[in-house]
């Protein structure tokens, strides 16, 4: 299934036109149709993802799809715990997916993209209570129609963890590539227990991050966000 607003995306002339528009139009939606993804286009984004490379071909990835019920069962219980008084002291994130001290440039390019975000949507910088509306559309999945959730294995370490990053840009570039969207979402990781409960995982397997996908709501605001990025002789030395 393609939507039709994006199929211009990818009238391309070669095979590497194809793939740099997959990259270049890749963008965490944060509003999505309701749009059923036919399980048939899911099994196939993972299964060209699953050539992502690994270390000794260790494949560290464990995937979790959930649709329909099971999608209403734990965003439920998502919210519950996102709204309980005593959320800071019950939910911890396992590991520290942003730095514990902020340092320029990063702190700097956080903010923008927070003020560029609440900017689209009219919140303002003292609006905390649509600030804590506007967190938990992460975990209405964005009203998206699928929820993907990820884990490795607890005796796997930091090179598998660079293995998953790749796995995961995989998964998106092939779900652009069929006109779908994505939103990756570390959001989830303070309730691991939660997803954990409900996904049934075993105590050896520990939470990566989520993932929404699903067909991008372009009437949305929140959509009209666009990130920038730096220019490559800012961030590369080409030594001859």
């Amino acid at each position: 299934m393609t939507c039709p607003a994006h199929n211009a995306a990818y009238q391309t002339t070669s095979a590497a036109d194809a793939v740099d528009a997959a990259l270049i139009t890749r963008r965490s939606v944060r509003a999505f149709l309701p749009t059923p993804v036919p399980r048939a286009d899911l099994e196939a984004i993972l299964e060209v993802a699953s050539r992502a490379p690994s270390g000794t071909n260790t494949q560290p990835w464990k995937v979790y799809v959930l649709t329909g019920d099971s999608l209403a069962r734990l965003s439920k219980a998502l919210l519950a715990a996102y709204d309980d008084p005593q959320r800071d002291t019950l939910y911890r994130e396992e590991y520290a997916y942003y730095p514990r001290q902020w340092v320029s440039p990063y702190i700097d390019r956080r903010r923008k993209i927070g003020w560029d975000l609440y900017g689209l949507l009219g919140i303002g910088k003292s609006d905390k209570a649509r600030m804590h509306e506007q967190h938990a559309q992460n975990y209405r999945f964005f009203g998206a129609p699928v929820g993907l959730f990820f884990t490795i294995d607890r005796v796997m370490e930091r090179g598998s963890w660079l293995d998953y990053g790749m796995f995961l840009q995989a998964i998106m570039t092939a779900a652009r590539g069929r006109g779908l969207d994505t939103c990756p979402q570390a959001a989830f990781t303070p309730f691991h227990q939660v997803i954990a409960g409900q996904l049934g995982l075993p105590p050896n397997e520990q939470l990566v991050c989520g993932m929404s996908l699903g067909f991008a709501d372009d009437s949305a605001p929140v959509n009209a966000l666009r990130t920038e990025r730096e220019p490559v002789e800012r961030f590369t030395r080409f030594l001859d």
